[in-house]
Formats: C-alpha cells, sequence, structure tokens
C-alpha cells in the first residue's frame, strides 16, 4: 500500500510538471520586451507573462496556492470545453450557449469561457457543478443586478475574472442544481459568492461590489478555500468566514486569504471569521468603518504582511472581538510583519505561538516584505486581457 501511495505522487508531479513544460512555449524577443518591469505576485507570475495564455488556459490550474492546493482536477484528457455566446438565463430548463448550462447541466470536468463581452442577470443563484472552471478572461463579464453565484454542496471550483455586483435577495424557488436535475431552493441573501458546504473553491481576480448582504461568504463546513486577487469594494459585509456562533463544525474550516484589495468604501468583515482558521497575506486595505478583521467562538488567525491604512476619521483599530464572548483567552489573532498607516493599529492575543499555516508543499508560497504589497495587489481584480498581449 505504501509504495502505491509513493508511485501515485510521483506520477502526479510527473504530470505537473510536462503540463508546465508543455504550457510554456519560448516568447520571441519583441513579446519579451513587454514584460520587463512588471511586478507581480505569485500567482500571476504563474500565467500572466505568457503571451500565448488564450492557447494554454488550462495554465491557470497549476498556479492556485494557499489551502486549496493546485487545481490539477480542473484539467486532463477528459476536459469538455464550453464557451458562453447567450446572456440569456433560465433557471429551470438552461438552454446551450448560456452560462447556467455550462455551469450546472454539464457534469464532469469543464473550462468556461465567454464568447464576447457580456452583462448576465440570472434569474435565480447560479449553483456551480463540480470540477467546473468559470474562466472570464479576454472578456468583460458581469453578473449584476438580481441573484448571483452559490458553491453548494461541491468541489473543484475555479472562478476567475468576473465583475459581480448589485446582487440582490431572491424568494425560494425551483432551480437547476449542480448534479444537473431541479431542485428547490430556500431563501438566499444577497452575496455575491456564497460557499454552502464546499471544499477546493478558488476564487481569484474578481471584482465584487455592492451587493445586498454580503460579498463573499464560506459557510456551513466549507473549507481548503484560497481567496487571492480580487477587489472588494463599496460594501457594509465584505468576507464572512464561518456560518454562524452554533455551527461548531466551521472548527475544521481552512482559509487563505491573499493578495487582495479591499476598498474603498468598506465597512467591515475583511474577513469576520468563527471557530476556524485563516491565514491573511499580502492583502492592501484602504480604510473601514467599523473594523477589518473581526469574529467569534474562538477563531485563530495569522495576518502577515498585509498593509492596513486607517481611515482619516472614525475607527483606527484593525481588530474587532464580539460584544459578550466569554472565552476571551481562547482568541487566537496574531499580526505578524503587518504595517499601520495613518494611525492604524491591530490588538493580538497575548503570549502563545503564532499559529502556523501548515501548508504542504503544493499549498505553500512565500509571504513577500509588506513594502511590496501595493505593487503585488495593483492588478488585483477582474482586468480585460488584450487580444495581442499579456494581461
Amino acid at each position: 500500500m505504501v509504495s502505491h501511495g509513493i508511485k501515485f505522487v510521483f506520477w502526479r508531479f510527473v504530470l505537473a510538471v510536462v503540463v508546465i513544460v508543455i504550457f510554456t512555449p519560448k516568447f520571441s524577443s519583441a513579446k519579451q520586451s513587454k514584460l520587463v518591469g512588471l511586478k507581480m505576485n505569485m500567482i500571476d507570475r504563474c500565467w500572466r507573462p505568457n503571451p500565448e495564455w488564450r492557447r494554454y488556459r488550462q495554465q491557470l490550474a497549476f498556479c492556485s496556492i494557499g489551502y486549496v492546493g493546485k487545481m490539477i482536477n480542473n484539467v486532463g484528457n477528459d476536459l469538455i470545453h464550453y464557451k458562453v455566446i447567450d446572456s440569456n438565463d433560465d433557471p429551470i430548463n438552461p438552454k446551450p450557449g448560456t452560462l447556467r448550462y455550462g455551469a450546472s447541466v454539464i457534469q464532469g470536468k469543464v473550462w468556461i469561457t465567454f464568447q464576447k463581452d457580456m452583462n448576465i442577470k440570472l434569474m435565480k443563484p447560479l449553483l456551480i457543478s463540480s470540477f467546473t472552471t468559470i474562466d472570464g478572461r479576454g472578456a468583460t463579464v458581469h453578473i449584476a443586478d438580481n441573484a448571483c453565484l452559490m458553491i453548494y454542496k461541491t468541489t473543484n471550483i475555479i472562478i476567475h475574472n468576473i465583475r459581480i455586483h448589485h446582487c440582490k435577495a431572491q424568494a425560494p424557488g425551483m432551480v437547476m442544481g449542480p448534479n444537473g436535475k431541479v431542485i428547490s431552493l430556500g431563501q438566499v441573501d444577497g452575496d455575491a459568492i456564497r460557499l454552502v458546504t464546499a471544499s477546493k473553491i478558488w476564487i481569484d481576480h474578481n471584482t465584487l461590489y455592492s451587493c445586498e448582504d454580503g460579498l463573499l461568504d464560506v459557510t456551513r463546513g466549507s473549507t481548503d478555500v484560497t481567496i487571492s486577487n480580487n477587489w472588494f469594494r463599496e460594501q457594509d459585509k465584505v468576507m464572512l468566514l464561518g456560518h454562524d456562533d452554533g455551527y461548531v463544525r466551521d472548527k475544521n474550516m481552512k482559509v487563505t486569504v491573499v493578495y487582495n484589495h479591499f476598498g474603498p468604501n468598506c465597512n467591515q468583515r475583511m474577513p469576520r471569521i468563527r471557530h476556524g482558521y485563516a491565514h491573511v497575506a499580502n492583502n492592501l486595505y484602504l480604510g473601514w468603518m467599523q473594523y477589518a478583521i473581526g469574529g467569534s467562538m474562538g477563531p485563530s488567525l495569522k495576518s502577515e504582511a498585509n498593509l492596513f491604512i486607517a481611515p482619516k476619521v472614525g475607527s483606527k483599530e484593525v481588530t474587532w472581538r464580539k460584544d459578550g464572548y466569554k472565552n476571551v483567552d481562547k482568541w487566537e489573532f496574531y499580526s505578524v510583519r503587518d504595517a499601520f498607516e495613518n494611525g492604524a493599529s491591530f490588538v493580538v492575543t497575548k503570549g502563545g505561538s503564532v499559529p502556523k499555516p501548515n501548508y504542504n508543499k503544493e499549498q505553500g508560497f512565500k509571504v513577500v516584505d509588506v513594502k511590496s504589497v501595493r505593487s503585488l495587489t495593483r492588478s488585483s481584480g477582474a482586468f480585460r486581457c488584450s487580444r495581442t498581449s499579456i494581461c
């Protein structure tokens, strides 16, 4: 049994090396010259310098870091390439060519791209099947003005380069489920992206703002999540990690929050964490109104090399702890190599040791000096990729 396990790990490594080699063509000197001077974070440096990224989209699956690990289960010879050509939406009988058909009806490994710029108004929340990648590169894609995304009891999902905003709460109703069958869905809050009992989820390079409830919720036992390179702005409640104070299953939750840009005009929850563990590293915080990082129920959080720029007026304190919480001594909020401007401050847990992320080899990454955070988050959010050059 041990030898079989070693062989399995070895061939996974060989496959990763072969794919990276295939996906990395030789650049002409003219194209190489365009890359000079660009300072990119570890994720972007993995795929953005490739001017042939359109031909090698699946290279992205090998670029993720943090608790999500590498997304190699989303690629392979059995991958289905699906292109969205129709911005309309039917929540019960999705038509081929629409986003819902590719994300909910088709099962297996699906890589979704978009034929052109689109404004998609979802009639009901979009429930995304396991092993699905929604890749908005090469088009300006908005999901806005009604229902938004739900990742419900599924795994191995990438959401990349989408603008999600003005999401609204939804009444109970029937909708195509993530297994390709119509299901009954209860009332849904107006979140941009909500994870429910989901695992191995990568949310990268999206722009999220102005939703009725929150921008990103990781709830009900969801874990192994990486939230990277996103731009969160114009929002009261930004990011919730953990369902509620009584949902103890979230003690197993592990989330990486890295290279994101928070602000302007964000109020609170960047993130708010319950029960579980979060590694928050190399993010830019452009002010807050109530607080930046907070939570309840004995959460563990390592804040590492983030830049916190306090608002000119109002609260300068980064952290918040729920009033009346009895087990204050169980809190583990640590600040390591963070930088604070405009009078920002961080109340840390006294004594004890800083909890480490304990990443495995494929999850690990180097947290850079906080002096580089501004440049490493400069491209956060969704971007438009030129047809003739890099993104």
